[in-house]
């Protein structure tokens, strides 16, 4: 009898993410499988995305939200489609979860795996590892704003993006980044702001972390200008441990990242709703690579690396740790794809990480006694 079963609503959506969903599905059911009944996952898929918009005019049906609230966690592709203008399908979809489900925490660990190539130089002999915290549910994804004054005729047309900042939203996820910066070797937060020329938002982002940070004295604090940060990145990368930044700013610079660590194809994130009333969803960073779907060469591993973190949501640590080693044994042996320098097609990429899993697999009695 399986002791525990988490339900899953998987949503591959668009393009490579049907591919990469279906690798991250494998090696979670290989881990299941070798668990002897610990845990099981209980999968439904959902054919929503760009091909369902073609069919229905909306990305996904209008009771879709209620119909995840049942799932203990979302697993996502990539969403994307030129059938679909981008703001489309991406406010139709992804925002219209994370959003309404208020997984205001989105958590990008940026990992230098064995194996692959980094293009900054100072990879090459300093030991890097860093993890960008962006605030979920605000700042200048907010949505708010309009387009107005078109009947005054072409080129008089005016379009408003309002950025929201609140006390609560700053303070949660300062909070949540101060919290995970105590579970880290290097104990530091770096607060990404743009206060000299946001006056307002970026203003009440800096006093929140001040005032946030005297309840944390065991933790060093910086706060960096975004472009000085941008910088930091590339020059100074072996100073970062935890970095906290807003909706936009976190966006670019965990892709900024990524490709230091090599490649989009390898990001994971985790839109996490830290409450638990709401599901949350796991999903890699890049986008649905319209020019090589379904082709059978995408990188799975922002998909499986995804997949870990959403073991660790369910706290099934060793398991996820147990997956980001099998990741390492795959990458080390140079079994990759053309993305990161590899020539390895998807499934061979899966099959390595998988076969990985089965030399680390526990011991019958080790799981009698767990």
């Amino acid at each position: 009898m399986t002791a525990q079963t988490f339900s899953i609503a998987a949503i591959p959506a668009d393009g490579v993410g049907k591919e990469v969903v279906e690798a991250g599905r494998r090696v979670l059911d290989s881990l299941a499988e070798q668990s002897a009944g610990k845990f099981e996952f209980q999968w439904e898929e959902f054919d929503w995305g760009s091909e369902y918009y073609d069919r229905n005019g909306v990305m996904m049906p209008a009771d879709g939200l209620e119909t995840l609230k049942r799932f203990d966690a979302i697993y996502f592709g990539a969403v994307g489609w030129e059938n679909v203008p981008d703001h489309i399908s991406l406010w139709g979809l992804r925002l219209n979860i994370t959003q309404n489900f208020d997984q205001w925490a989105n958590i990008r660990p940026v990992k230098f795996l064995p194996g692959i190539v980094s293009p900054l130089r100072k990879a090459d002999n300093t030991e890097l590892d860093w993890v960008v915290v962006r605030e979920n549910s605000e700042g200048e994804y907010a949505g708010l704003g309009g387009r107005n004054l078109s009947g005054r005729g072409p080129g008089n047309e005016v379009a408003l993006q309002t950025a929201l900042f609140t006390e609560k939203g700053c303070e949660r996820i300062m909070r949540f980044a101060f919290d995970l910066a105590r579970t880290r070797t290097v104990k530091k937060v770096s607060s990404v702001t743009k206060s000299n020329a946001q006056q307002y938002g970026m203003v009440l982002w800096d006093e929140v972390f001040e005032r946030v940070a005297l309840d944390y004295p065991d933790v060093a604090t910086e706060s960096v200008l975004v472009d000085a940060m941008s910088a930091k990145f590339i020059l100074h990368p072996e100073d970062l441990s935890v970095v906290v930044a807003s909706n936009l700013n976190a966006d670019i610079l965990s892709d900024l990242g990524s490709a230091l660590a090599g490649s989009l194809g390898i990001a994971a994130s985790a839109n996490l709703n830290p409450e638990r009333r709401f599901p949350s969803m796991f999903e890699p960073v890049h986008g649905s690579a319209p020019d090589i779907a379904g082709l059978g060469i995408s990188n799975p591993i922002g998909a499986i690396a995804s997949a870990a973190l959403m073991l660790d949501h369910f706290g099934l640590h060793e398991e996820a740790r147990r997956v980001e080693a099998a990741i390492e044994h795959a990458t080390a042996a140079g079994v990759s794809t053309r993305d990161i320098g590899g020539s390895a097609d998807t499934a061979q990429v899966t099959d390595a990480v998988v076969a990985a899993l089965q030399l680390t697999a526990p011991a019958v009695d080790q799981l009698a006694n767990a």
